[in-house]
């Protein structure tokens, strides 16, 4: 009896030791009901992400204030249903180790006066939006009024003169929008141009003095263009314009170009810009081909953290290629390569890291190359070298130079930026402004000796080499600066 209640006793226990773990089991019916709970709330999540989506801004769905080029403002001090007010402020000093006697800049759009503090821009104005109709008008004082329209030669064809007419808008523009897709907008006027990935307004971008890449490339257009949204990822831009940087037609044809913008997640984006033009003065058979790419990637990101250490980390890339090819008047023969080589091939390479409670702090390093035999994209030398340099600008000219640079920034909130930056640049030609500088030559005092020139809104001093008035100049190859700028923007 002992054995058999034993036997019972044990055999209950192994029962209660299966049965329990089945009888935490749900049943048949719990199960479905569980994945039907659990399917709702998966499509109902799936449903959240897709409105989200569809209503969000294109190429605005998530964080992109870590971009190179990209406004990292999440909000505008003046906004409201009919206008978005935009203003900034960007003031720099910069020092070179050459100290040219005419404290001169050769060679920047960013720049212009060596041992100076200057007003590099003020852009006041913004966007009107009302009943699909819209506009943007966006005015530029200060160092970059001259800088930028003195490269562009397509002023001198005709009469009335472009460079003054245009030279204070940065951006002026009409359109209309058509509720198509994510959004298609036709725009008509002067917009920026992000060939070269960086931004115009320097508050956007993670270093002061760009690379060559983007200095030597467009910064506005002046035509027609679509911007077309089929998603919130992705954009695609068509461009009818005068041409490449210019605010006139340097021949009867018009540029032509297109962009595709895709950003697939918010960690990287990829974009595409393509031209063709005919924008060698008065030589329509010559045609320019470009080609610009970029990749931007988010390293890592910790911006949920609280506190001190590395809260992002980024680089972008960017390469570039283009040629003109074709026969100018007088037999001049332009090719992609050889002997008369007219091509342009660079790239830049930049690395960000944002650390410090609030990302209040920011370093980048990088730099990047450029081979431009004939010379035609490169910035022209101002004051006495413009002459010797365009003449000397001829197909299989000799042109290739690299740059190296390092910023440290200082970010307290979203309106300002406070940078330190150390650049290096290096040409294999003269063509920085050495310690006689570009204005008397050698032995002079740094002032322009006929000052009847000083107004000349193209910053243009006639110095044909050879000519009995010839005054020799001083560049070098090669200039390392330290640049100070604080830039604010509301």
């Amino acid at each position: 009896m002992k054995k058999l209640f034993t036997i019972f006793l044990l055999a209950g226990s192994f029962y209660t030791v299966l049965a329990q773990p089945y009888a935490q089991q749900p049943s048949g019916a719990t199960i479905s009901m569980l994945t039907k709970k659990d399917s709702l709330a998966e499509k109902k999540k799936q449903d959240s992400i897709k409105k989200a989506m569809d209503t969000a801004a294109p190429l605005g769905y998530a964080d992109f204030s870590w971009l190179n080029g990209n406004n990292r403002q999440s909000s505008k001090l003046l906004d409201n249903d009919y206008f978005t007010g935009d203003f900034t402020f960007d003031m720099n000093y910069t020092r070179s180790n050459n100290n040219p006697i005419d404290n001169t800049v050769t060679g920047s759009t960013a720049l212009a006066r060596n041992n100076e503090v200057g007003v590099s821009m003020v852009a006041i104005g913004g966007d009107f939006h009302y009943q699909n109709v819209r506009g943007r008008i966006m005015t530029q004082w200060g160092t970059r009024s001259t800088v930028v329209p003195r490269n562009d030669y397509s002023g001198y064809r005709g009469q009335y003169d472009l460079p003054d007419a245009y030279r204070y808008l940065s951006e002026a523009y009409g359109g209309y929008h058509f509720n198509v897709w994510h959004g298609i907008n036709v725009d008509m006027g002067i917009f920026m141009s992000y060939i070269g990935l960086y931004s115009y307004n320097n508050f956007e971008n993670w270093s002061y003095q760009p690379s060559y890449t983007s200095d030597n490339t467009p910064w506005f257009f002046n035509g027609i263009r679509v911007q077309m949204f089929p998603s919130v990822k992705t954009k695609i831009e068509l461009w009818f314009i005068n041409g490449w940087q210019s605010y006139g037609v340097f021949n009867k044809m018009p540029g032509l170009g297109f962009s595709i913008v895709s950003q697939p997640n918010q960690r990287t984006k990829i974009i595409s810009n393509n031209y063709f033009g005919t924008d060698v003065a008065g030589a329509p058979g010559v045609k320019r081909y470009h080609t610009d790419n970029s990749i931007q990637y988010l390293l890592f990101d910790a911006t949920n953290k609280k506190g001190p250490g590395i809260k992002r980390e980024a680089f972008s890339l960017t390469a570039d290629f283009g040629v003109q090819d074709g026969i100018a008047p007088g037999n001049v023969v332009y090719s992609p390569f050889g002997a008369n080589a007219s091509n342009f091939i660079s790239g830049m390479l930049y690395h960000r890291i944002w650390f410090g409670d609030g990302m209040k702090w920011g370093w980048t390093a990088g730099g990047g190359f450029m081979s431009n035999p004939s010379r035609y994209l490169s910035l022209v030398p101002p004051g006495l070298a413009t002459d010797s340099f365009l003449a000397a600008s001829t197909p299989g000219a000799k042109m290739a130079g690299w740059d190296a640079s390092t910023c440290i920034d200082y970010n307290p909130n979203q309106f300002l930026t406070i940078r330190f930056e150390l650049v290096h640049r290096f040409m294999n030609i003269p063509y920085f402004n050495g310690p006689g500088g570009v204005t008397t030559g050698p032995g002079g005092n740094g002032y322009n000796s006929n000052p009847a020139n000083s107004f000349n809104p193209n910053s243009y001093t006639p110095n044909p080499p050879g000519s009995p008035n010839f005054i020799p100049f001083d560049l070098v190859n090669s200039e390392s600066r330290f640049i100070v700028a604080l830039i604010t923007r509301f």
